[in-house]
């Protein structure tokens, strides 16, 4: 009964306030009510009100409808502290997965100051922030990562109890966040081998001083030790030496050949690998399934890789 109740409770929240990057508060996304403090003061107006009208008191009267004027005035400036505020979501930046996800949100407020705004989740810490009139601010709220994959927040529950805490205004906004999450990153020793596409260990080439390779022209900043001075005595021009070595071994990291008690703790090696070859500074293919990423290195390739391990099976 419960979750029907509340299954019923999301539709017709969707309705009335559905999902957009961009928002303003207005009526239809607010929603007001007493606090604990504001049905006392409530309780304690009846008392006196019961008491003036049996004693005939003008003063208890006085004070009465005096905190009562006080009591209705508070519901209007509660309500207009959170109304006409615009909120956008600006991004968000990826994570591993146990990290907390930054979420960045712009708030402007464009017809007047806005005091005490509370913002949180139901499973993360709430940030509270006061907005000038005509300003602008920007703001980075944190939300708790658990698995890989697209991230989705949920609601964001916007609240004000401001000025006297008699009421508390609120609206549940969805700003239609994703935050992609990488598999955890598990440090392991790197593979023994590194296979290359025909199963053999690949090796790249780089200007050394192992191996020589032949001549080249002369080029500005060329080292006077690799100057072919006997070829400049005969004539033949100004050529440099050229030597090569190894630049390093191109791993291929295959998930058919990772350890790991299960799929995800296999991906996370995966993951940690990437890691320690970025920056190791040594180049990298993937194999994941049906999908096949050439060798490479930079924050793009790694980026690609990461990408690929967060959303293996989830069909996106």
């Amino acid at each position: 009964m419960q979750q029907r109740a509340r299954s019923l409770f999301d539709r017709w929240l969707t309705r009335r306030i559905p999902a957009a990057a961009r928002m303003t508060l207005s009526h239809r996304q607010i929603f007001i009510v007493p606090t604990r403090a504001g049905l006392a003061l409530l309780l304690l107006l009846l008392i006196m009100l019961i008491g003036a009208i049996n004693y005939q008191n003008s003063l208890v009267y006085g004070v009465t409808f005096l905190l009562g004027s006080l009591f209705w005035v508070s519901l209007h400036h509660t309500y207009r502290n959170l109304a006409s505020l615009e909120v956008h979501a600006a991004g968000s930046s990826p994570v591993f997965a146990g990290e907390m996800a930054p979420l960045d949100l712009n708030l402007l407020a464009p017809r007047h100051e806005h005091q005490a705004l509370v913002f949180s989740w139901p499973d993360a810490q709430s940030r509270q922030i006061d907005i000038e009139r005509n300003g602008e601010s920007r703001i980075t709220l944190y939300y708790p990562s658990s698995k890989r994959g697209w991230l989705k927040p949920g609601r964001l529950r916007i609240e004000t109890r401001y000025p006297l805490g008699w009421f508390v205004a609120w609206s549940l906004v969805d700003l239609d966040w994703q935050v992609l999450v990488y598999p955890r990153a598990i440090s392991l020793p790197l593979p023994a081998l590194a296979l290359g596409g025909e199963g053999e260990t690949e090796q790249l080439l780089a200007e050394g001083t192992d191996d020589f390779q032949g001549l080249r022209d002369y080029q500005p900043g060329d080292s006077r030790r690799r100057l072919d001075w006997r070829a400049y005595s005969r004539g033949q021009g100004l050529h440099s030496k050229v030597f090569a070595e190894p630049a390093g071994t191109t791993h291929w990291l295959d998930l058919a050949h990772t350890p790991g008690a299960d799929m995800e703790q296999r991906l996370s090696h995966l993951a940690g690998w990437v890691m320690q070859l970025e920056q190791a500074g040594q180049p990298y293919g993937l194999q994941v399934g049906e999908t096949r990423i050439d060798p490479g290195i930079g924050v793009q390739h790694r980026d690609r890789c990461l990408r690929t391990l967060a959303l293996f099976g989830s069909g996106q």
